[in-house]
């Protein structure tokens, strides 16, 4: 690798790197956006997936006139004790030194995190979280995940797992919800079976013996229809016990939503009347809010990786 280039003086670059999609962008230390770009993921190809991120990267300096260093979020996290990557639901990244094969590739240094770290730290500098010390930020969409910050910067634990909620088991299970789903990551009852959205139309076939996605659900619930109702009420209720088990441990300030459940606006004003029964405090003052950049917030916060 060449020598390490210093950030161009008010230009960051990122890029979310989606099992469809790969998204760069460039921001100014604003936080305004100065360019994006989006081109299909190679399906199942690391070395084709690798050959995007260089082509995009090259673009993105293009657009800039300068070198650039690059924050990348991705499924998955690399291990920190060997540097491959694990658990990414675009399995070709497995057991791949990204990180490394990157920083070669690209001759530009290279910082990784996982996707909804990227969610939670573009929410927390610049987004709903702004003004929260303390963020947990919640992906709610095919799968589930969350990322968390403390002033403004990512919290990285001992084994670079920090927010892996989704695969913990569903608290406070109620009999028929055990042992719950089968996981694909060999459990059961992982709260991704549940509060994903996958998870939601399973329990809404379940129920009524209909193949919905959740945002039909959804619609129909607004419609008035009673047993998408009934799903929602369900759903809204685990959502809560999800979330309550995290203000129990971590406290934070704000939770924000992200993913394609986070559309859903009932959710902000149902949830906190639910999660109050089990919260292990007489007053709850965390807030829950919708993100301030949706979809983009990933490649946002994967450009944030370089704000200091």
């Amino acid at each position: 690798m060449k020598k390490p280039v210093e950030p161009s003086p008010g230009i960051l670059a990122g890029m979310d790197l989606g099992g469809t999609k790969i998204e760069g962008i460039l921001l100014d230390q604003d936080g305004q956006e100065i360019y994006r770009k989006r081109q299909p993921t190679p399906e199942g190809d690391y070395r084709a997936t690798l050959g995007a991120i260089h082509d995009l990267h090259q673009e993105l300096e293009s657009q800039a006139g300068t070198q650039l260093n690059l924050g990348i979020g991705t499924p998955g996290s690399p291990s920190p004790k060997t540097g491959l990557m694990r658990n990414a639901n675009s399995t070709c990244l497995n057991g791949q030194a990204l990180h490394r094969d990157l920083q070669q590739l690209l001759e530009r240094p290279v910082r990784i995190a996982n996707d909804a770290d990227c969610f939670a730290l573009s929410e927390a500098v610049d987004g709903a979280g702004k003004e929260a010390h303390m963020v947990f930020g919640v992906i709610i969409g095919t799968g589930t995940g969350a990322g968390i910050t403390v002033g403004r910067k990512l919290l990285q634990g001992a084994n670079a797992i920090s927010g892996e909620w989704g695969h913990n088991p569903l608290p406070w299970p109620q009999p028929h919800e055990l042992p719950g789903p089968a996981c694909y990551c060999g459990h059961h009852g992982c709260i991704e079976t549940f509060l994903s959205g996958p998870g939601l139309g399973a329990e809404h076939f379940r129920r009524s013996g209909k193949r919905l996605t959740a945002k039909q659900i959804a619609a129909l619930s607004q419609q008035g229809i009673p047993e998408a109702e009934r799903s929602l009420e369900i759903y809204e209720d685990r959502l809560a016990r999800g979330l309550a088990s995290i203000i129990n441990v971590l406290d934070p300030h704000a939770i924000v939503l992200g993913g394609g459940l986070s559309r859903i606006q009932r959710l902000y004003q149902n949830i906190p009347k639910l999660w109050q029964q089990y919260i292990f405090s007489d007053v709850v003052n965390t807030s829950l809010l919708p993100p301030q950049f949706g979809d983009s917030s990933g490649v946002r916060g994967a450009a944030w990786l370089w704000r200091d």
